[in-house]
């Protein structure tokens, strides 16, 4: 990675983000020696403008950013610096520097999830679950996500709120195995919800099955 420091005098933006909820959490300064200790250290570090000296985030209050990626910009002068935060990110105790809440949105699981099927499914690594079910091929792993489905129905008629959650996410994993088995993923079922959210969108759905059957 070539960061142009020069540009500004020695000094380049951090922006600090949020690795896992994306949220921006800070900005800072960086100078060669910061990026370097960040990169050798795994916490990111900035260079103090105030107080003309490095200082990692967190050496005091413990509230270190763990270090998972940097990436410059377009034109080497700007830096992107993805992290795990310890805790609050501000000196004011607040989760960003602007105030806002950095709350983790369970959903976000769900693509990580897709990712690590994905993966089982590319490199199909002995002994995982994941990969016998891939072997079984396209029918058994539709059957299996029909027993799924029962087993949810039946938890939502006359289970409890507990197992329908347990008896549900079973569902939704062999869904996501079977997608991933005719290569698509949870986003492609994201954007058809996305276009039937269109208030049109049954009007169009008519007008095109209308249009096909004149065809």
């Amino acid at each position: 990675m070539k960061v142009d420091f020069e540009k500004m005098g020695g000094l380049v933006p951090a922006i600090v983000q949020d690795a896992e909820t994306k949220t921006v959490l800070m900005l800072g300064y960086m100078n060669q020696e910061a990026l370097d200790k960040t990169i050798e250290t795994k916490k990111v570090t900035f260079w103090s403008r105030s107080r003309n000296e490095l200082w990692t985030k967190g050496e005091t209050s413990g509230n270190f950013l763990n270090l998972v990626s940097i990436e410059s910009d377009c034109d080497n002068d700007a830096l992107l610096v993805k992290a795990h935060p310890d805790g609050p990110t501000c000196h004011l105790g607040t989760d960003t520097c602007w105030g806002e809440e950095n709350e983790k949105n369970p959903i976000l699981f769900l693509s990580f999830l897709q990712d690590f099927i994905d993966k089982r499914h590319d490199e199909m690594p002995e002994g995982s679950y994941t990969t016998s079910l891939f072997k079984k091929g396209v029918n058994k792993m539709a059957q299996k996500l029909g027993e799924e489905a029962l087993e949810t129905v039946i938890e939502a008629t006359n289970g409890t709120n507990e197992n329908l959650i347990y008896e549900g996410s079973d569902m939704l994993y062999h869904l996501l195995v079977l997608l991933t088995s005719k290569g698509l993923r949870i986003e492609d079922l994201a954007l058809e919800l996305a276009k039937r959210h269109d208030p049109n969108w049954d009007k169009q759905r008519r007008e095109a099955k209308a249009e096909g059957k004149m065809k």
